[in-house]
């Protein structure tokens, strides 16, 4: 008997640890298909312009899963220009926004985002924003937003926030994961 455990421990020894990024994404991996409405639970401070998410139904829906990358569509009322992509790059996780038109094009303001610079955790990963960011920040007159710091949180079965904080800036959505609802449209341009 204990040399059946050793050999069963010895074989666990070889078989390397997923990563937390690698472990955060295979806690998305069961909602693929399915989707599920949030509520904004901070916003703070109000934003000075019109804002919007305020009063819109928000819903994400988990709509590709492929190895290494998932890609979650995020419909705010009938806008359907906002896709989250995930993509595992080694043992890190990184997020970027995809916006588009109506027929299709990109938006100016996409494609930003950044990669995790810290391991860590399987329910939260962080991700500050890249150069690529900064400088789209910069060139369109939202320097503001150079600071950025995204976040995701995953409680399966329960829960899945998106966050954005920057200093004097926190805003949050949190997705109720014990309710799935109907998978809304694709989103524009795919």
């Amino acid at each position: 008997m204990w040399l059946v455990v050793m050999g069963v421990a010895g074989l666990g020894a070889c078989t390397p640890e997923p990563s937390p990024a690698q472990s955060f994404l295979a806690n998305v991996a069961p909602l693929c298909g399915q989707a599920f409405e949030g509520r904004i639970v901070a916003n703070e401070p109000p934003p000075q312009a019109a804002d919007p998410f305020e009063g819109q139904r928000l819903v994400m829906h988990v709509r590709t899963c492929e190895a290494g990358r998932v890609l979650i569509p995020v419909h705010v009322g009938d806008d359907r220009s906002r896709t989250w992509v995930l993509t595992l790059h080694g043992d890190r996780l990184r997020l970027k926004h995809d916006h588009r038109h109506q027929d299709g094009t990109e938006d100016e303001l996409t494609q930003y985002g950044g990669d995790t610079t810290t391991a860590g955790t399987d329910a939260r990963q962080e991700f500050p924003a890249d150069e690529f960011s900064i400088d789209l920040f910069t060139r369109t007159n939202r320097s503001v937003s150079n600071t950025n710091v995204w976040a995701m949180e995953i409680h399966s079965g329960r829960m899945f926030a998106y966050e954005l904080t920057r200093p004097g800036r926190r805003f949050r959505v949190e997705f109720d994961l014990t309710r799935p609802v109907e998978a809304p449209p694709a989103p524009w341009g795919h």
